[in-house]
C-alpha cells in the first residue's frame, strides 16, 4: 500500500498496521470528498489486506472523530434538485455508502477506532464498522438523527443492535442524547477508555498484540462473531429514503444550516 494524503483522508502501512486518519475541518463532516476518498480507500485496503493484519481509523483534528454526515452540503443539494432526484439520488447515496462501510466492517483485518470528541452520527456509524472502539474520556456517542426527521442512514443502528443490548439502543436513538465514554464502555460499545489524548497509543499497543495471531484463526474468529446485518440494512435504506422526502427533514436541515452555534449538532 503507498501512503496517500487527500483533501479528507490519510492513509499509510507500516509494519502490518495501516493507518487511516480523517482531517477535514471543523469536524471531519463526511461530505463528498471523504466519500470519494473512502472509494479510494477500500480499493488499497482489498489490495493491502494480505500484507496488513490491522487498521486503526482516528482523527488529526482536535474537535474529534467525526461529527456525522456533512448536513449543509446535504442541505444544498437539496433545494437545487427536484422531489424525483432527490428520491432517486438518496437511494443511490446509500446504497454506496452501505457498500463502503461494509466493507470495513467485512474486512479481514481487525479494525479499531480510536475515538477522542465528537463521534456523531454518520461518525459513529463509521466507528460501529470497526470490530474493536477504543475512547479517550472526554469522547462523546450520539446519534442525533431523530431532531432532523430521520433515523441512522449509514447502518448504525443494525450494528449497534449486533454488538449491545437493546436499551442503550433505544436511549441513542429515542432521545438523541450523548453519552460518555464511560457509559459507551459500560454498555459495550466502548473496549476500553484511556486518558484524554490517548486513544491512539491504545489502539497502537493493541495492534502490536494482534499482529502476533496467527492469521487464519483470526479471520475464522471474526467471521464467527461479526455477522453483517444484510436484512436490516436494506430495511433501513428504504426507511431513511422515505423520511427524506418529508418537509420535516428540509426543515430540520435549513434550521441546522442558519443556526449561529458554532456545534450546532450538539445535543
Amino acid at each position: 500500500m503507498k501512503p496517500f494524503e487527500g483533501k479528507a483522508l490519510s492513509w499509510n502501512l507500516s509494519d502490518r498496521v495501516i493507518e487511516l486518519a480523517m482531517h477535514v475541518p471543523p469536524a471531519n463532516e463526511i461530505g463528498t470528498a471523504m466519500l470519494a476518498e473512502l472509494d479510494q480507500f477500500h480499493l488499497a485496503l482489498q489490495a493491502a489486506s494480505a500484507e496488513a493484519s490491522v487498521l486503526i481509523i482516528h482523527s488529526q483534528l482536535k474537535a474529534g472523530f467525526s461529527a456525522g454526515g456533512d448536513l449543509r452540503e446535504m442541505y444544498i443539494r437539496m433545494k437545487e434538485s427536484t422531489p424525483t432526484e432527490i428520491s432517486m439520488g438518496i437511494r443511490e447515496s446509500l446504497t454506496r455508502s452501505h457498500a463502503r462501510l461494509n466493507a470495513i466492517d467485512d474486512s479481514p483485518l481487525v479494525t479499531i477506532a480510536a475515538v477522542h470528541g465528537v463521534c456523531f452520527g454518520g461518525g459513529f456509524e463509521l466507528a460501529l464498522t470497526c470490530d474493536l472502539i477504543v475512547a479517550d474520556e472526554m469522547a462523546r456517542f450520539c446519534f442525533p438523527e431523530l431532531r432532523l426527521g430521520l433515523i441512522p442512514g449509514g447502518g448504525g443502528i443494525p450494528r449497534l443492535k449486533r454488538d449491545t443490548r437493546n436499551g442503550i439502543v433505544r436511549d441513542l436513538l429515542l432521545t438523541g442524547r450523548s453519552i460518555s465514554a464511560h457509559k459507551a464502555l459500560a454498555a459495550g460499545i466502548v473496549s476500553e477508555v484511556t486518558a484524554e489524548g490517548g486513544a491512539l497509543e491504545l489502539a497502537r499497543s493493541m495492534a502490536a498484540q494482534i499482529k502476533r495471531l496467527e492469521v487464519a484463526a483470526r479471520i475464522a474468529a471474526k467471521r464467527l462473531i461479526k455477522p453483517i446485518p444484510h436484512d436490516e440494512l436494506h430495511r433501513e435504506i428504504e426507511i431513511f429514503s422515505q423520511l427524506f422526502c418529508q418537509p420535516a427533514v428540509v426543515e430540520g436541515l435549513r434550521k441546522f444550516v442558519k443556526s449561529a452555534s458554532l456545534l450546532p449538532y450538539l445535543p
